[in-house]
């Protein structure tokens, strides 16, 4: 189990600088309304390497399954799949507070979580390799309302080359 703060930059690494060939493959999931054995049988069939996790709060209660040490236990025993904690991938308290009791709307939320991402630099502060045959992982049952996807797309507008698969 591995948390990425992002605060120390491999030049490396860096995604404008790194000459890898070929596209990525970034696959996202949700765990709401899924239950362990499909959960696991999604993640352990796409081919992903490890799960991203962009929740903000990693302990949740949702689903016994994915608090994030038991997590990390049936990612690495079931699947043979690495987990990785990334905070800076999730929006704020503020935001996502005023998401769910419902003081802003889905296309305010976007565009304030599109401007933290921004603001935050995460093309420049994240390892394409943290990213690469990964797959984004958050509460959401669906993609559409939720931050995994912005997180994908906006990490293709500023990459290219990254196949974005959802895995429902």
């Amino acid at each position: 189990m591995a948390d990425y703060n992002g605060s120390a930059e491999n030049p490396n690494s860096n995604p404008a600088t790194n000459s890898e060939a070929g596209a990525v493959k970034l696959f996202t999931i949700g765990f709401t309304k899924k239950s362990a054995e499909h959960f696991f049988e999604a993640i352990a069939a796409s081919g992903a390497k490890r799960i991203v996790d962009v929740r903000l709060h990693n302990v949740s209660q949702l689903a016994g399954f994915a608090k994030k040490d038991d997590l990390a236990y049936f990612l690495k025993n079931i699947c043979d799949v690495e987990y990785v904690h990334l905070p800076m991938l999730a929006p704020t308290e503020r935001l996502l507070d005023d998401y769910r009791k419902r003081r802003c709307d889905w296309r305010r939320y976007e565009s304030e979580f599109l401007s933290l991402m921004k603001e935050r630099e995460i093309e420049r502060h994240l390892p394409r390799e943290v990213i690469a045959d990964g797959c984004l992982l958050c509460s959401e049952d669906q993609p559409h309302h939720c931050h995994r996807r912005l997180v994908a797309e906006y990490l293709n507008d500023k990459w290219g080359g990254i196949g974005i698969e959802h895995l429902v």
